[in-house]
């Protein structure tokens, strides 16, 4: 089964590629590589899950930030090929968890996006990954994260 039934299979609606909050593209091809900048955790109304995990927000709620980024990177993977069956494996993911000084967990927040990115490619979706604490991310966002994927030939 294909990427795209998969996200049909698993009921999961993608939100619509958001528009550079800066000077930088969304995504950049070089090869059989994509790169996709950093997004946040856009909700379904717009509005982005602000906070700092292990703080005002728990590790299930910095998890389920983490997956809206994944259906951010999702949509821009498909905005990018055309169709995420375009998508040959994900090889890298970058997480940053905005968090409390002595919070250790970022892993299991970042999970979040890579078992969403399992769930939908299979083990072509589990990533090499770093998993980082920030003290601050962009407009108090509560997680960003960016990937790199091998694109099908």
């Amino acid at each position: 089964m294909g990427a795209e039934q998969k996200i049909q299979k698993l009921g999961l609606t993608l939100p619509p590629p958001a528009p550079p909050a800066g000077n930088y593209v969304p995504y950049k091809r070089t090869g059989n590589l994509l790169l996709l900048s950093g997004v946040g955790p856009h909700k379904a109304d717009g509005t982005f899950t602000t906070g700092i995990v292990g703080g005002d927000l728990s590790v299930e709620e910095g998890y389920n930030a983490a997956r809206q980024c994944g259906l951010v990177l999702l949509a821009n993977m498909r905005a990018a090929l055309g169709s995420l069956d375009n998508v040959a494996e994900v090889v890298k993911v970058l997480g940053m968890v905005r968090c409390t000084q002595d919070f250790g967990k970022q892993p299991e927040v970042i999970n979040g996006c890579t078992d969403l990115f399992v769930e939908v490619f299979g083990e072509a979706g589990r990533p090499s990954r770093s998993a980082v604490g920030m003290y601050a991310l962009p407009r108090g966002i509560a997680v960003e994260i960016e990937a790199m994927v091998e694109v099908r030939a």
